[in-house]
């Protein structure tokens, strides 16, 4: 009997500014999928709700406090080296100034994307976001 794989909880921040344009950072070195653009965030740690996950992170990570906090999806992916339970934020809020505290790179985009390539547990949300705005998004063209 195969046993089923646990749930990597992972909190993620869509940082948005007010002309639309949304935060992607690359996966630091030394992690899976290092270089690939994601949206900031990280896991949930034991006795931490979402918003707290996110927060904590989002300091670790870029170096900003970041305002109020919109649960918005929540959506599963499944990598080979973690099956992870994604609960996506919409930020449109921060104090400071944003630091790469983990050697990553940040960019803002709008569509069509100018990053690649992007981590394929975002392609929906990106889809979603692309969606709300009248927009079309194309995967295809993120995974070389």
């Amino acid at each position: 009997m195969t046993q089923a794989r646990k749930h990597t909880e992972v909190a993620v921040g869509i940082l948005l500014r007010s002309d639309g344009a949304m935060l992607l950072s690359t996966r630091p070195p030394g992690k899976a999928y290092a270089g690939y653009w994601e949206f900031p965030g990280g896991k949930i740690e034991p006795g931490e709700n979402v918003e707290q996950a996110l927060r904590r992170e989002l300091i670790e990570e870029l170096g900003v406090t970041i305002g109020a906090v919109q649960h918005w999806k929540v959506t599963e992916y499944d990598y080979p080296h973690a099956l992870v339970r994604l609960h996506w934020c919409k930020v449109q809020a921060w104090d400071g100034d944003f630091e790469m505290r983990e050697g990553q790179q940040m960019a803002w985009q709008q569509f069509p994307l100018d990053v690649r390539p992007v981590l394929p547990g975002a392609y929906d949300v990106l889809r979603w976001l692309a969606e709300e705005r009248g927009q079309v998004f194309d995967p295809e063209v993120l995974s070389n």
